[in-house]
Formats: C-alpha cells, sequence, structure tokens
C-alpha cells in the first residue's frame, strides 16, 4: 500500500503546481505532433532533413528574440528559407542532396551562434538551445496550441495523398498527384513541428522528437494507421514520464521527455514481437536447429 500511494503522489504532487500543468500540456501538445509528422519522415527517409530544419532555425530565433518579435516568427521564415536554399543548391549543382544539407544547416545553426555572442543574456541562449518549458507564457501556449492545430488539420486533410507520396510517389504521380507539391508541403509542415517543440525540448532536441517515435512504432506494427496511434502513444507517455521526472530530479525536462522517448525505441529494438533483435535472434537459432535435425534425419 506504501509503494502505493509513493507512485499516486510521484505523479499528484507535481500537478499541484501551476508551472508543470503548462510543461505538460505544452510537452504533450508539440510530442503527439511531432509524433505524427515522425511517421512521414522516417517513411520518407528524412531523418537528416529533420536534422537541418531544426537547427537552421537558430538565427530566425535570436532575431526574434533581439527585436521583441515571437519566437515563431523568426524560426518559420529561416525554416522555409534553409528548406528552399537546400532545394536550389541541390538543384543548381552535382552535390549530392545530403552534403547540401549539412552545408546549409551547420551554416545556418554557426550564424545563429554568432549572432547570439552577440546577445547579451546567457539565459535566453540556455532557454532557445534547450527549450523553457517550465517558464511558457500564456501567449507561447497560445502559439504552441494554434501551430500544432493547423499541423494536425493539414496532415488530415492531406493524410492520404501524403502516405501515397510517402510510399510510392512515382504511383502518385500517375494518377495526377504532385509529387514537388506534397514534398514542399511536408517540409513545411516539418518547419511548423520543429516551431511547435522548439519551446518544450529546444533547438538541439527538436530533432529527436521528430525522428525516435515514428521510428519507434516503424519496430511494432506494418500497418501506418497503427504506426500513427502508437506513435502518438510514445510521445505522450513520454512527455508525462519527462515532465514529472524532471520535477522530481531537478533536471533538464527536454532531455527527460527525449531520453523517455529513447527507452522506449530501446525496448521496441529489443522486444519488438516480430523486428525486435532478440525474437529474431531466436528465429535464426531456431531454423538453424531445425537444419542440423533434418541434416542428421538424412
Amino acid at each position: 500500500m506504501d509503494a502505493l500511494t509513493a507512485l499516486v503522489e510521484w505523479f499528484t504532487v507535481p500537478m499541484q503546481f501551476e508551472f508543470v500543468q503548462r510543461a505538460l500540456l505544452v510537452s504533450a501538445v508539440a510530442g503527439v505532433v511531432c509524433a505524427v509528422l515522425s511517421c512521414w519522415m522516417t517513411l520518407v527517409g528524412w531523418s537528416l532533413m529533420g536534422d537541418a530544419v531544426s537547427h537552421a532555425v537558430l538565427p530566425g530565433v535570436v532575431l526574434s528574440y533581439m527585436f521583441g518579435l515571437p519566437f515563431a516568427l523568426g524560426a518559420l521564415v529561416f525554416g522555409g528559407g534553409s528548406v528552399a536554399l537546400i532545394g536550389v543548391v541541390n538543384r543548381t549543382s552535382r552535390v549530392k542532396e545530403d552534403a547540401v544539407i549539412g552545408v546549409v544547416f551547420t551554416a545556418m545553426f554557426a550564424l545563429g551562434l554568432v549572432m547570439v555572442s552577440r546577445v547579451p543574456s546567457q539565459t535566453d541562449l540556455s532557454h532557445i538551445l534547450f527549450g523553457n518549458v517550465l517558464g511558457v507564457s500564456d501567449s507561447d501556449i497560445l502559439q504552441v496550441l494554434v501551430l500544432a492545430a493547423v499541423v494536425l488539420a493539414v496532415v488530415w486533410y492531406k493524410h492520404r495523398d501524403l502516405t501515397m507520396y510517402a510510399f510510392d510517389p512515382v504511383h502518385a504521380h500517375a494518377i495526377g498527384v504532385n509529387p514537388r507539391l506534397l514534398e514542399t508541403l511536408l517540409l513545411g509542415l516539418l518547419s511548423v513541428t520543429v516551431v511547435v517543440a522548439l519551446q518544450a525540448v529546444g533547438i538541439i532536441l527538436v530533432v529527436a522528437m521528430v525522428i525516435i517515435p515514428g521510428a519507434t512504432a516503424y519496430l511494432l506494427t506494418d500497418r501506418f494507421e497503427r504506426m500513427l496511434l502508437i506513435s502518438a502513444g510514445i510521445a505522450l507517455v513520454a512527455a508525462v514520464v519527462g515532465v514529472f521526472t524532471s520535477f522530481h530530479m531537478n533536471v533538464s525536462t527536454g532531455g527527460c521527455i527525449v531520453l523517455a522517448q529513447a527507452a522506449a525505441f530501446t525496448l521496441a529494438y529489443l522486444f519488438s514481437p516480430r523486428q525486435g533483435l532478440l525474437w529474431r535472434g531466436r528465429a535464426v537459432r531456431a531454423l538453424r536447429t531445425r537444419g542440423r535435425g533434418t541434416r542428421v534425419l538424412d
């Protein structure tokens, strides 16, 4: 009974504080949006693109801070601009896309760091890089909710086309769907999603939230609809565990959220009923044993 009481208190005590309630709301919303989009990122193979966009928004965030504008405005401009720049350089040079992505996002991130060095408050640098979910204001919450609603609404409306593009872009083009337009839409949604998650985990860890849930769900199911639900569920659980753990241990909230997602991926990697490393190891050993038995009978 004491253990049960302690477990209940572990969840209920933090919820007495308003800043924890705010952090949980923002983390859960940001986690679900990132998780939904991460399913398409996983299927299309755009993990590196997510990394690029998450780092490239730093100059826009710094500029927004310096001029007293919402972080989302600068982040969206530079996120979309970096994606457009990657596309232009890729189409007009012989350099491969992964190299172009590396050049653009490292250059943008370096530019942001240089600009940050002109901002006197190091506290704000920490918030930009690592998130400030425990100190979100009403305007921050409103911004997260509005942008999250926009992303989820667009994804719901274009769900079939985006899924077809992820699985078979050639077939999508053959039936009249424009792959280039869907690619642009998906990259735009990625930029907005990065902004949504910025308050929760910061620029450095955003890429983890855009990749890990979808990759984990991919190991657990072969059906895309289930993949979406599993990915969102993992993100929600990780948000709850991360926020409460950070409260009790007095450590980084964003770091705890990402570690919780990484723990879920590790469990799926090891114990997934069909794709898990241990299951596949047992299957291989069983086949070898069966093969030896067959040779003995022969």
